[in-house]
């Protein structure tokens, strides 16, 4: 198949590292057309938001890219929390689902995934303007109605985490420095519901699409005595996050594409 990668006025440094990864050129979203041909397409970004809804209407192949879910806050292999990792999915936004992978990219992450921990209080993460744009939904409604429905359940207290527009400040902003004391995170779309996972504490994904979603909890009405998963479970799930993002390095050299054939049948 030849894949059409759309690069947004040309000046996507991630499309075109991994169009040229896989010995191709990328194609100026501006001057692209949709209906030129059926070929597959590489996106960027859910602002892409009419091809993406397009694509899923036609069953058009597409790889999507984003932000990966690992790796890409300080630790002892990414001190400085540089943006090393993206994910890239076969038709939708992020991974939902777990597929029995080998743990090895997982283990070169360094990362740990820590114990059960407990709280007393509820930590609403707020989707940003995009995600909401995307699956067309109010954030000021949405956070009421999900307080509202919390409330039924539970007397604890609650926060809400907006997402600050400023990036340095969330760089700085670490969501692991908001999980002291929490009982569980509930989340639209946000990665940080992986995160919460891997840090040990409970989450409700409420989005259509999270990569949390099989280590997660999606009914609100047991927000009070929330499902956890095994170890076991968590693990496999963080070797299959780990094999469906992509170092920068290996969006270059061609690693990440040779993956995703090995690992896909699209």
């Amino acid at each position: 198949m030849n894949w059409i990668f759309l690069n947004k006025k040309n000046s996507d440094e991630y499309i075109e590292m991994f169009a040229r990864g896989c010995k191709t050129v990328p194609t100026c979203l501006e001057t692209w057309h949709y209906e030129d041909s059926a070929d597959p397409l590489v996106i960027r970004g859910i602002m892409k938001k009419k091809i993406i809804k397009q694509c899923w209407q036609d069953k058009r192949p597409f790889r999507y890219m984003d932000t990966g879910y690992l790796g890409n806050s300080a630790h002892s292999k990414n001190p400085n929390g540089w943006k090393l990792y993206h994910r890239i999915v076969n038709n939708n936004l992020q991974h939902d689902q777990v597929i029995a992978r080998p743990s090895d990219r997982w283990d070169q992450l360094g990362l740990q995934i820590q114990s059960r921990q407990h709280g007393s209080k509820i930590l609403i993460v707020a989707p940003d303007e995009k995600p909401c744009r995307f699956y067309d939904i109010d954030l000021t409604k949405w956070l009421e109605e999900t307080v509202a429905t919390i409330k039924q359940h539970t007397d604890r207290a609650i926060i809400i985490r907006e997402r600050n527009p400023d990036r340095k400040v969330r760089k700085n902003d670490k969501i692991e420095n908001a999980l002291n004391d929490v009982h569980a995170v509930v989340t639209y779309n946000s990665i940080a519901g992986t995160e919460a996972v891997l840090a040990g504490v409970p989450v409700f994904a409420m989005a259509p699409c999270n990569a949390a979603i099989p280590v997660s909890n999606t009914d609100l009405s047991q927000i009070d005595t929330p499902w956890w998963p095994t170890d076991d479970e968590r693990h496999a799930w963080a070797c299959h996050l780990a094999y469906g993002q992509f170092h920068v390095n290996e969006l270059r050299n061609g690693t990440a594409w040779r993956i995703l054939q090995e690992t896909s049948d699209v």
